[in-house]
């Protein structure tokens, strides 16, 4: 392992390696249950789901691993699945209803698409494009998003609007004579409360130093809400089942002839814009805060690499059933506990495949201490803020939209593209009247280009 993964080289070890690929499975093992209740109504069968779920995360992240040596996780992506069961349950009511095997096959060839842009090196040109100012906002982006995620689905955060339809030029219809679009969740609720002693439980060992806090913090979670009653073992493992039919997968559910005869090119191109900046956001923060950037040259190179990965998992998981496989923030967790090489990602790997066997044991692990654990994340990824040039309003608006927008609208694309457009208008702006001297890359263009595209004329859907 030592000579195979090149641990003593980054700073590592074993024992190390695998507590941070426990706690990445940890904090990112939700979407074993979530991505199967989103896809459910789409018409795809729930066991199906959620085998096809366990087994390409498993399978993908330890090609990451294995190929790449980078502690980076791949599922399926919460929002892109949203989006697929959205695109098939709004169609059922039109004269030409998209099937789910439609929308694999919109998800396979956006995977086509990504390989071609990464054997191109398209997408690992963006690592050059991208200012660095920008590419550290996108890391604090990532960790406000990461944040919200946890605050949310904690329950400490709600939104106190009947609808986000409400929230129009700041007017808003409140919910129980709420005054305020975003509240804290009730302390009555008992996931509240043991999201904040779950929070607190790794924040004291964070503060002692103590080897594996997150992972700890999330299994002394689990303890506590057993004891309490919050989860009752009996309950969760008779709904459970401990032998995987494979027989019910969607294997190679296909219909390429359907895709064109419903028009589904504006799903696919979506599918790919969304990927092609949520990948490159999480692969660059990741990066980042595993220190692979001290190191350009390496950084770009290993992240390129990772590209092609996460490109063939696209594909690759509509072919075993399931929604957008794409490299997962979460993997930020496993990186703040320590971990640096492919052996974190092999650990969380070999996680998700026994997962298939180990469901009922899965199901164990409370919600509450998952998203304390994206929070205490969040913290992490905050310190990458320094690293931003503030002082020079060319970067820093740029930057400031893209780690504010990442949370506010609860999507990493958006956050990017606005930083992206922004930073050409601004420093094309100082170039031409003298203000100084800004390098504007010839794909920032295009992509600023794209970007306004997409936005006049899909509504940024």
């Amino acid at each position: 392992m030592e000579r195979f993964f090149r641990l003593k080289e980054h700073g590592t070890n074993v024992r190390t390696e695998i507590m941070a690929g426990l706690t990445t499975f940890m904090t990112m093992a939700y979407i074993l249950a979530v991505n199967p209740i989103i896809l459910t109504p789409a018409g795809l069968d729930w066991t199906a789901v959620f085998l096809a779920t366990a087994l390409a995360a498993g399978i993908f992240t330890i090609a990451m691993g294995l190929f790449i040596n980078f502690p980076v996780a791949l599922a399926p992506g919460m929002g892109l699945n949203a989006y697929f069961a959205s695109v098939i349950i709004a169609s059922a009511a039109t004269d030409k209803p998209i099937s789910p095997a439609m929308g694999l096959t919109a998800v396979f060839i956006s995977g086509i698409i990504f390989i071609i842009l990464t054997l191109t090196q398209i997408r690992q040109m963006l690592i050059t494009a991208v200012p660095d100012s920008l590419k550290n906002a996108i890391t604090v982006g990532i960790g406000l998003f990461i944040t919200v995620i946890g605050l949310k689905t904690s329950g400490l955060m709600t939104i106190a609007v009947s609808s986000f339809n409400d929230i129009k030029a700041f007017e808003f219809t409140p919910v129980s004579g709420s005054e305020t679009v975003i509240q804290l969740g009730s302390f009555q609720d008992g996931t509240v409360v043991l999201t904040v002693v779950a929070i607190f439980l790794i924040a004291i060992l964070m503060v002692l130093r103590v080897p594996g806090a997150i992972l700890f913090g999330i299994l002394g979670t689990t303890v506590i809400s057993i004891l309490t009653g919050q989860v009752k073992v009996k309950d969760v493992f008779s709904g459970q089942t401990w032998v995987p039919d494979f027989s019910k997968m969607n294997f190679w559910h296909f219909d390429f002839a359907g895709v064109f005869e419903v028009g589904l090119v504006t799903v696919i191109l979506t599918f790919t814009f969304v990927e092609l900046f949520d990948t490159f956001g999480t692969l660059v923060g990741t990066a980042t805060r595993a220190g692979y950037m001290k190191n350009p040259e390496e950084g770009k190179k290993r992240i390129g690499k990772a590209m092609f990965v996460d490109a063939i998992g696209v594909s690759g998981g509509a072919v075993l059933g399931t929604s957008t496989v794409t490299a997962f923030v979460e993997s930020s967790a496993g990186v703040a506990q320590g971990g640096r090489t492919g052996l974190t990602a092999v650990t969380t790997g070999v996680c998700f495949l026994l997962a298939i066997f180990l469901s009922p044991i899965v199901a164990l692990v409370p919600g509450s201490a998952t998203a304390a654990a994206l929070i205490i994340v969040g913290v992490l990824m905050m310190q990458s803020v320094k690293d931003i040039d503030f002082s020079d309003l060319v970067y820093a608006i740029p930057s400031f939209l893209t780690l504010a927008l990442m949370p506010l609208t609860y999507n990493i694309a958006n956050g990017i593209s606005f930083g992206i457009v922004s930073y050409v208008v601004l420093a094309t702006v100082a170039n031409l009247t003298g203000k100084g001297k800004y390098k504007v890359h010839w794909l920032m263009w295009i992509l600023a280009v794209l970007i306004i595209g997409r936005y006049v004329f899909m509504g940024g859907e």
